[in-house]
């Protein structure tokens, strides 16, 4: 049994102590202190985060500062399961409490709480509001109640569960105790109804960027999709990745295609059992799947972090439950992929089903939300800034990592069409829905518009020289670009926003696309091979991130775990990378805690050490001595050594002239020995072109990061804080090149 952590004091410093010993971490992502801060001060808390942001740590290292247990509300026992496999694998006691735990259990987990041996307690919603259990919670010192995937409690939200209605008699029988709510997808209306329902007391809300600069996003046309997806995925043999598609006879189709192709592939919907569903689940989680293809039924509970990509046979039906969706994707920070196939068709059979809804006020909701999504996969502009915009959040620039982007399509100076629209807005009282507001440019005369009295404002007919069309695809545009929004709880109304009054007054410019009726779009070449290099070693750093992985599954299989609760794809690529070989160097990965390291530390030391040992300067094979006291002589080297002076030989190719792939090619040796060579001779005051490897503005750059983190930062946080941008030499040769400056 794990036995809780000694609470410590409520500090900033306690919560980075935690941070460090349970999780591996030197400092927090953005924002994630500022919110520990006010869940530690005992006030309400929103956190809107996207999904791989962190959220989940916000209130963990609460729980362990703080003293009592840290009752958590989860929809799903998947999701549930994964988070306190993740917490016991760092050390940190939680436990869960839903219909799978069987009553003798559940006796002996409520006894460990009231014996104040837990920090985290996980519980469905139909748990926590059963009979008896309020009363068992009534007994517990409780530090918070965290509610997860907030946006359920919410009508407004795409993903609305009743039971999350219930939540509200937290507030009544626990009225001192702070409540911490945390979603990755809401909008305006809908985070504004969860502070409502859940009854908190002026929370402050903590906008977290929902910008996932890692994911690539692409929308395609939805013709020969099927032989389009086999072609994506067989690209990409080692990576994990997601396909939704609309129906369970696409699913099992499409499934079944890929396994014809030697693809580990498994499908998943709501019309097999529930053993069945779980025995898929667990094998994708696990790594002896590599592929799931699903509804969207799957997904909300899985906290796998190696999904490389994600696919959307169909389209969504709306931006929330897309943007959640395409979040599986990449949740440790490393480059993913997102592709959506998009046909009207598609488009049509949403609006029947969705048409077929009881409740005609959520059924206009969720055709205005469709119409949205429709116009994000239509779109010839910046998909990252719709979807920022969509959550309320403004993308000051394009953000390079989307199909639009790369291949940015031909616009026109839309600022005067703008202005005809928006001005018509604010005449109108910001009270007018889309198809009333073109009528009224357009010079309609309908019962809405003479009771309205619209036809009296000076922009009355200002756009009758365009067709319905053209203006419903300009005003989507406005609203992509995040000039105009809906009011979904006003009737639709459209408002104009901080940006949009800059365009009207004559203050930004707005470029915008010239409307084209739908037409088939260009077919992706055929026989080309999707950008990826994954699963083919391109050099000694890919050969040891896969011998990693495969020690990762073989330990995860061993202790009946996913693999990614041992280590997650981004610590294993680092430990590539760096090749850390004694204990300091290893608890310096990002991601190696304590409770890690003594489980698992020494037995990928001696995976890296059988490779070849570190390639940074300060653990090559110069050294006699390693910081832990390890002669190298009982290392086994990386290569057969060449006659001479190995460094040497490496000096004089390099003043010949001989790039780094050359000098490699030549000795025989991997490009990542070569780059450490260099390290090692510059570090050691040797003439080398630096200007080959590290330009004036790139140095500039990551000067500059390293005097915003302070102090001598770590690598990994000067990797993250530059976004990844530089790989790992470059952040040491500028190192280097800084410490020779100052002498």
């Amino acid at each position: 049994m794990l036995f809780a952590p000694e609470p410590l004091a409520p500090t900033l410093a306690s919560a980075r102590k935690v941070l460090k010993q349970y999780y591996g971490y030197d400092t927090f992502r953005p924002m994630q202190e500022s919110i520990i801060a006010n869940i530690m001060s005992g006030k309400d808390t929103v956190v809107l985060m996207p999904t791989g942001g962190g959220k989940s740590v916000c209130f963990q290292v609460p729980a362990v500062v703080q003293e009592g247990v840290c009752v958590v509300v989860s929809p799903l026992i998947a999701l549930m399961k994964d988070q306190v496999e993740a917490l016991k694998a760092n050390g940190i006691p939680a436990e869960y409490i839903n219909s799978s735990v069987g009553q003798s259990e559940q006796n002996s987990i409520a006894s460990d709480c009231l014996n104040g041996y837990l920090k985290l307690l996980y519980v469905s919603p139909e748990k926590l509001v059963s009979p008896g259990f309020i009363q068992f919670l009534q007994r517990l010192r409780i530090s918070m109640f965290a509610i997860d995937e907030a946006h359920c409690i919410s009508s407004w939200g795409h993903d609305f569960r009743p039971e999350y209605t219930q939540l509200r008699i937290l507030r009544e029988q626990f009225p001192r105790v702070p409540i911490i709510a945390l979603t990755a997808t809401a909008d305006r209306l809908t985070q504004r109804d969860i502070q409502q329902q859940l009854r908190m007391h002026e929370p402050q809300v903590f906008l977290s960027s929902f910008d996932r600069p890692n994911l690539n996003l692409i929308v395609r046309p939805g013709q020969n999709r099927v032989g389009s997806i086999v072609e994506f995925v067989t690209a990409r043999p080692s990576e994990a990745g997601i396909v939704y598609c609309l129906s369970r006879k696409q699913c099992e189709t499409l499934a079944q295609k890929l396994k014809e192709k030697g693809v580990r592939a498994g499908h998943y919907h709501a019309g097999m059992t529930p053993n069945q569903r779980a025995s898929v689940q667990e094998a994708f989680l696990r790594d002896d799947l590599q592929v799931i293809v699903a509804t969207i039924a799957f997904g909300m509970g899985i906290d796998k972090s190696n999904v490389r990509w994600v696919i959307h046979y169909n389209l969504p039906k709306n931006i929330e439950g897309y943007y959640q969706e395409i979040g599986r994707a990449g949740r440790d920070g490393a480059p993913a992929t997102a592709v959506l196939y998009y046909s009207f068709a598609d488009v049509m059979s949403l609006r029947d089903m969705l048409t077929k809804d009881a409740d005609p006020r959520l059924s206009q909701l969720s055709l205005t939300k469709l119409e949205r999504m429709q116009q994000f996969a239509e779109a010839a502009s910046c998909r990252r800034k719709i979807l920022l915009n969509y959550f309320g959040e403004t993308l000051p620039q394009d953000c390079g990592n989307c199909d639009i982007c790369r291949n940015p399509p031909t616009t026109f100076d839309g600022t005067e069409l703008a202005q005809k629209a928006l001005s018509a807005v604010v005449r109108m009282r910001e009270k007018a829905p889309i198809g009333l507001l073109i009528d009224v440019l357009r010079g309609m005369r309908n019962q809405a518009i003479i009771q309205g009295g619209y036809e009296q404002i000076k922009t009355y007919g200002a756009g009758r020289d365009l067709p319905y069309l053209d203006w419903y695809s300009y005003i989507h545009q406005m609203l992509n670009d995040g000039l105009l929004y809906i009011a979904y709880e006003e009737g639709y109304a459209l408002k104009i926003t901080d940006l949009g009054k800059q365009v009207l007054q004559g203050q930004r410019q707005l470029p915008m696309k010239k409307f084209q009726p739908a037409e088939k779009a260009e077919k992706q070449p055929r026989g080309k091979k999707a950008a990826s290099t994954a699963g083919v070693p391109t050099d000694a750093a890919t050969q040891l991130f896969e011998r990693l992985r495969q020690l990762r599954k073989r330990i995860a299989d061993e202790q009946n775990v996913p693999p990614y609760v041992i280590f997650t794809d981004t610590t294993l690529q680092e430990m590539a990378a760096e090749r850390p070989v004694t204990r300091t160097a290893m608890l310096a990965i990002g991601g190696v805690g304590m409770k890690k390291f003594e489980n698992y530390g020494e037995v990928f030391i001696k995976a890296i050490l059988e490779y070849g040992g570190a390639p940074n300067p300060a653990d090559t094979e110069d050294n006699d001595e390693d910081e832990d006291g390890l002669p190298s002589a009982t290392r086994k080297p990386r290569r057969p050594r060449e006659a001479g002076d190995t460094h040497e030989n490496t000096l004089q190719l390099h003043r010949a002239g001989l790039s780094i792939d050359e000098i490699a090619e030549r000795r025989n040796l991997a490009a990542s020995t070569i780059r450490a060579h260099i390290e090692t001779l510059y570090a050691k005051g040797h003439a080398i072109r630096l200007e080959e490897f590290l330009s004036q503005s790139e140095y500039a750059e990551i000067t500059t990061a390293r005097a915003q983190l302070g102090g001598e930062p770590q690598l990994r946080d000067l990797f993250d804080h530059l976004r990844e941008k530089y790989d790992y030499f470059k952040l040491r040769l500028a190192a280097l090149y800084q410490k020779r400056l100052k002498g």
